[in-house]
């Protein structure tokens, strides 16, 4: 396996995660103090990493070109593909929903800014949109070289927002205890779904040849980095906002707002929308060539056609329309998004590989370490995050960001 390749899967992993959801994480954060935060997102980097190397082990039973549609049935039987299907289906078009409708407006407003051309809302969306569907369309080697590029564009992004931020970090404000218990739970759906890149592994298996070991260098690290970045992230946002001020001001206009206000430079509003843009754009990539490999895999299961034009138009379609007549009616599906994940990243894991190592010969076998009481507790943190989020959604708990 070429270095060249494990490099780029390493990239789409790390892409695919940190998205738009790492802009949220300081707001959610914001309740739970800068030390709770990071243990909870060291556990969630260590959950989802052991999940998706649940994955590549899943993938020794199937082709490499096998989607989790392809694998859920094989296992499960038609009970488990269709619960793969609707929970793969609701998070995709949820997020891509979410990507369009953000990534058009930014669009739009970069073109002015740069070009001086004015587009309104609805065109410079379905722009951005064909762009980013034609990069998908092509392939994921496309999709590498182009994630290789905004990938790099983005660590320069976020390096100069931290060197500018990371003076003005204050002890005391990072040392601020949780405010509420009660927050540190509601905090637990946001936290875990910027750790999701689950979509896109079936994607990397057929990229990758089936490789185990070069899937689980590309996991492994993948993964990792946008750990270390989540956690200089929390640091400098949670270090220069006071916590309450950060609970009174949700949203992230105003904490872009407040970083400009701290620094004094003037520039770094733009800076963070830059990165924003940025983030937002890889995570749409690697999340819609999920989506797109998953419908392709359906689509020809079925023998309807063995093009990629009709999976592109199924991939995008239905969230572009969402995104031009509701650009606002998403964002309350986004909070059951940490649902879909967990059925997609922990539940359908575990019941699959203990059905499977039950019948499987373990020689000469990749197997992930940890056995049956890790994945006992396992399930019981995605009951944790899934019951989290009921208790929000019922007004339980506060809805954090």
């Amino acid at each position: 396996m070429s270095r060249s390749k494990i490099f780029g899967s390493t990239l789409i992993i790390a892409g695919t995660t940190i998205g738009a959801g790492m802009l949220a994480l300081p707001l959610a954060s914001a309740g739970i103090g800068f030390s709770t935060s990071v243990m909870i997102m060291v556990g969630f980097w260590a959950l989802m990493s052991y999940t998706a190397l649940l994955m590549v082990e899943l993938h020794q039973e199937a082709d490499s070109s096998a989607t989790l549609h392809t694998l859920a049935k094989q296992i499960l039987g038609e009970k488990g593909k269709w619960i793969a299907s609707f929970a793969m289906l609701f998070l995709f078009y949820a997020l891509c929903a979410a990507y369009i409708a953000g990534g058009g407006a930014q669009f739009s407003e970069r073109v002015a800014q740069s070009l001086n051309i004015e587009l309104n809302a609805p065109l410079g969306t379905i722009v951005f949109t064909l762009i980013v569907a034609a990069v998908v369309t092509v392939g994921t080697a496309m999709v590498d070289k182009v994630n290789r590029v905004l990938f790099g564009l983005k660590i320069a992004a976020m390096t100069a927002v931290l060197f500018f931020l990371a003076p003005n970090v204050t002890e005391s404000y990072l040392l601020s205890m949780p405010m509420q218990q009660g927050l540190i739970v509601a905090a637990l759906p946001v936290i875990f779904t910027s750790f999701g890149f689950h979509g896109s592994i079936p994607a990397i298996v057929n990229y990758l040849d089936g490789d185990t070991n070069a899937l689980r260098k590309a996991i492994v690290v993948g993964s990792s980095i946008p750990l270390v970045i989540y956690i200089f992230w929390q640091l400098v946002t949670l270090g220069v906002i006071h916590q309450q001020t950060l609970v009174e001001n949700a949203g992230l206009s105003a904490l872009i707002g407040q970083l400009a206000a701290k620094v004094q430079q003037s520039h770094l509003s733009q800076l963070v929308g830059v990165f924003a843009d940025l983030a937002l754009l890889t995570s749409f990539l690697g999340v819609s060539l999920g989506l797109f490999e998953f419908l392709g895999d359906v689509i020809k299961k079925q023998g309807k056609t063995q093009n990629r034009i009709v999976p592109a138009l199924v991939t995008f379609t239905p969230p572009l329309m969402f995104a031009l007549y509701y650009p606002q009616g998403f964002i309350m599906a986004l909070g059951y998004a940490a649902i879909a994940l967990a059925i997609l990243a922990i539940f359908l894991p575990i019941v699959m590989v203990r059905k499977v190592r039950k019948k499987s010969d373990k020689m000469n076998r990749y197997q992930v370490v940890g056995g049956q009481a890790t994945l006992m507790l396992t399930g019981i943190v995605g009951i944790v995050i899934v019951g989290a989020q009921l208790l929000i959604s019922f007004g339980v708990l506060p809805a954090l960001g």
